[in-house]
């Protein structure tokens, strides 16, 4: 039976669920393939800490050149993380004729053109199930599952944490800030919870997403974040007397000429598979012309699921090695040379639901409607109740589909009437997805 030897860098929380997963299900692997992985040499900074698992000490080191440099090993794995020195790792790999796996999607979402391109001339492949969804294989679904169809829409709840928030909030009807120090004392949110609930590990994986979904190269600076920090109880309360539920979605939809790449809270049915989403779960709704729609859901991170995700690339990546195929695999689209089209958010069109805190008088409704059609945005339904402070009530707002540049114009201009006591809070409505 052949023996293909691997490198592992990066020996943290997933680094520790592949080095389970291959000492656990070395018998299974190995009679699935044909062959046997051995896991030849283990690179972290810290060989110290306990990870769990049991490993021979003679294989550990903190010499990342003893993975990068030893002609016996055939496939490196990147768990490090980050751009530097992650990226260095894999160019330096690859310049080396080793394939790559990596769970790496900042980067990939980066410099991913790069990276590709570089696999490409050298004919070596770049695996990355893991760097979206976890262990869900929603990468290997896309580029071999619906590789024969066009991909219409992708609806993305790719971060656990946000998602986790959002689900208590809707549950017990607790402020942003509690349950995210609740999140942050279970383990489910960093210490420095940004890339989290600000939408940019949404938006990295989403940039990975649709480039294998549209077939484009994406310019990161090219997707719309924005974050859940502004969602309040009070809107969770008020989608629900609509019949929507708020989640952190990243949306792409292609029309043909342009690609709408955006991450952002959001309003769905709550009758929507999507919605019933909850706690840490990750799920991508895909919707493609010749399959319909399709759901992927399961455990979006942590160590064993992740870990799956990283061993099922080293197993691919071994076989291939094994029935001495050749090449460098399907990295299009990532190095292709032209960058996709994408519509700017001012372009979007979507209905909005809007809460506006006004003065309590007579007129201010009709105030607030008239700026409204000025800017050719039609009010569907409205919830006008009681005080919530002294002399402001909340009025609320679902709107027809609107131009998002009219939206924004429309609330410049109300935000600044003496009427309006505070910032007005939109959410963008997606009621079209069944």
């Amino acid at each position: 039976m052949k023996e293909i030897k691997i490198g592992l860098i990066g020996f943290g929380t997933v680094g520790a669920g592949v080095v389970k997963i291959l000492g656990e299900n070395a018998p299974l692997i190995a009679q699935r393939l044909g062959g046997e992985v051995r896991l030849h040499k283990i690179v972290d900074i810290d060989l110290k800490r306990d990870r769990g698992v049991q490993v021979a000490k003679e294989i550990l080191t903190t010499d990342a050149d003893a993975v990068l440099t030893d002609p016996q090993i055939a496939i490196v794995v990147e768990l490090v993380g980050g751009i530097e020195p992650a990226r260095t790792f894999i160019l330096k790999a690859i310049e080396a004729g080793k394939h790559v796996v990596t769970a790496n999607k900042a980067l990939l979402a980066l410099h991913g053109a790069d990276l590709f391109a570089a696999a490409q001339n050298k004919g070596v492949r770049i695996g990355f199930e893991a760097s979206v969804g976890g262990g869900i294989p929603i990468i290997r679904s896309l580029r071999e599952g619906l590789v024969a169809n066009r991909i219409i829409s992708i609806f993305g709840i790719l971060n656990g944490t946000s998602n986790y928030i959002l689900t208590r909030m809707t549950q017990e009807g607790k402020g942003f800030r509690e349950i995210l120090k609740d999140a942050q004392r279970l383990g489910y949110a960093e210490a420095d919870p940004s890339l989290d609930v600000e939408g940019t590990d949404a938006a990295h994986k989403l940039a990975i997403l649709a480039a294998l979904a549209f077939g484009i190269r994406v310019d990161f600076n090219d997707i719309f974040v924005e974050g859940i920090a502004h969602i309040t109880p009070l809107d969770i309360q008020y989608s629900s007397e609509f019949g929507y539920r708020i989640k952190l979605l990243a949306i792409g939809k292609g029309d043909g000429k342009k690609v709408e790449l955006r991450v952002h809270p959001t309003m769905l049915p709550a009758h929507h598979l999507i919605s019933t989403v909850e706690g840490v779960y990750n799920a991508i709704y895909i919707s493609g012309d010749a399959v319909g729609p399709t759901m992927f859901y399961g455990q979006g991170a942590g160590s064993l699921p992740t870990g799956s995700a990283v061993v099922s690339d080293v197993v691919d990546m071994c076989s291939d090695i094994i029935h001495g195929v050749e090449g460098g695999g399907s990295c299009i689209p990532f190095w292709a040379s032209e960058k996709g089209m994408i519509k700017a958010m001012d372009e979007v069109v979507t209905p909005y639901y809007l809460r506006f805190t006004a003065v309590d008088r007579p007129g201010v409704l009709s105030k607030i409607a008239g700026i409204l059609g000025e800017h050719e945005i039609s009010i569907a339904s409205v919830i006008q109740k009681g005080r919530r402070v002294k002399g402001a009530v909340p009025i609320v707002m679902m709107t027809h589909e609107a131009v998002e540049k009219n939206a924004r114009q429309a609330l410049r201009a109300i935000d600044g009437l003496d009427i309006i006591q505070a910032k007005t809070t939109l959410i963008r409505v997606e009621g079209d997805m069944i």
